[in-house]
């Protein structure tokens, strides 16, 4: 198999070369998104701390049914209409907290750019389930 995939390549270098630039490129690109990537851990560190603050983008009815103890939540698409909230917390490291850490980092670049520092749970709250962290509901 890899014999096969070495003779591609160089019988088709312009073809492999350019594949491995898109890839490079796409890689680059997700890694840009937005936001530190926090582990459960540095998370609960960081709030023990006082030095962070939980946001939980989740809609309403998904926060209902278990989130991290004292998180605050605006769904998705109203943080951006809703971030004058926030304002009490902006001397803190925002931690943004979805279902599994696919709008985190979109929502933490917005964040960004209106001057917060922002981070997010890296894999969301399904992230904090799988290590059996605590949940209220």
């Amino acid at each position: 198999m890899l014999a096969h995939l070495l003779e591609f390549a160089t019988n088709h270098y312009l073809l492999s070369s350019g594949a491995a630039a898109a890839l490079a490129l796409l890689i680059y690109s997700e890694l840009q998104r937005g936001g530190k990537s926090l582990s459960c851990r540095e998370l609960t560190a960081l709030v023990n701390g006082e030095q962070g603050v939980v946001l939980d983008i989740r809609a309403h009815k998904d926060f209902a049914a278990g989130h991290i103890v004292d998180s605050l939540n605006i769904p998705y698409e109203k943080v951006i209409e809703r971030m004058v909230e926030l304002e009490k917390h902006k001397g803190k490291t925002i931690v943004l907290v979805d279902a599994l850490g696919q709008h985190a980092g979109t929502m933490c670049r917005e964040l960004e750019k209106a001057g917060y520092t922002a981070a997010k749970l890296g894999g969301g709250i399904a992230s904090w389930r799988g290590d059996n962290l605590p949940l209220v509901k």
